[in-house]
């Protein structure tokens, strides 16, 4: 059946352009917006050439070229989306609740008629409004529409929601009919846990290069100046000194060092302890610039 073409009021009443005060000498519409109910939007061939390239192709074809003559179908969205759809060429005043309401559809819109800024807008707001029912669709879309930010974040709302996301219709539908998209998610989020454990990692060997710096530390302050009960050869501790403002890893030094000069198992080299204690020795030798004046034992 044909649906009922019906005529939509024209721009200055159903945008309001000109403000309250509207007036009627507003130019008269030359072009109609054909939607998918019948509804005709009227418009003005040059706001609609000026706001979309796209659009200015179709209005400067010629006539013989077109079987519908001023009539621009703009088909398979509501029709309440392609009204804000051309009044936001019109104006560029947004509305939050059209934006949550028809993100979607405007941005599959602005993306076929070529319009960036509103693109980009309505790609912001569809990322606000990402559901783990919806996330799916919605990567789907913004891999068509070229919309990398809004891409990006739905995959990562899938990676991290992955067992949710996998019992969705969304998700079942895509593993029947996009089974490369499948393979692009399966790929994020193997190279999201790499990312991860690359990071922990790392933050794993600062902490240890950080330990072994402020050990290294410790057993140059012990060995020059001493500390709580332990210090240099030639001088004697001073029991009522008071400790060090790293004293919770400079007493463990120390009793490494009180370990070391008194096990009887290192000779046999079978005493976890004092093979530490050769490693921190070992380490301060391999970088001490002044072997002539370092106190540190076995340094030269």
């Amino acid at each position: 059946m044909e649906a009922p073409i019906h005529c939509a009021p024209a721009p200055y009443a159903l945008f309001k352009l000109a403000g309250d005060d509207a007036s009627p000498d507003f130019p008269q519409p030359d072009v109609q917006i054909l939607t998918s109910a019948g509804l005709r939007i009227p418009a003005h061939a040059a706001v609609l050439a000026s706001a979309s390239p796209v659009l200015e192709s179709v209005v400067d074809c010629p006539p013989k070229h077109r079987s519908s003559g001023r009539v621009i179908p703009i088909l398979g969205v509501p029709c309440a989306a392609v009204a804000v759809f051309i009044r936001l060429l019109y104006s560029s005043r947004y509305e939050e609740d059209e934006l949550g309401k028809f993100g979607i559809h405007l941005l599959a819109l602005s993306h076929v008629y070529s319009v960036p800024k509103l693109k980009q807008r309505c790609a912001k707001a569809v990322g606000q409004n990402l559901t783990i029912d919806n996330v799916v669709d919605v990567l789907q879309l913004a891999r068509l529409c070229d919309a990398p930010d809004l891409y990006i974040k739905c995959m990562k709302l899938v990676s991290t929601n992955f067992k949710p996301v996998e019992q969705t219709e969304g998700w079942q539908f895509m593993q029947g009919h996009d089974p490369w998209l499948e393979l692009d998610i399966l790929q994020f989020i193997d190279e999201a846990e790499l990312r991860k454990k690359k990071a922990r990692r790392h933050r794993e060997e600062q902490r240890l290069y950080m330990e072994l710096a402020e050990a290294m530390d410790c057993l140059e302050h012990i060995c020059t100046e001493g500390c709580t009960s332990v210090g240099p050869y030639d001088v004697e501790p001073n029991r009522k000194s008071l400790p060090c403002s790293k004293f919770s890893t400079c007493r463990g030094v120390q009793l490494l060092i009180r370990h070391f000069a008194t096990c009887k198992k290192r000779v046999n080299g079978g005493c976890s302890r004092c093979k530490r204690m050769w490693q921190l020795l070992r380490l301060h030798a391999s970088i001490c610039e002044q072997l002539d004046l370092c106190k540190v034992p076995l340094c030269r």
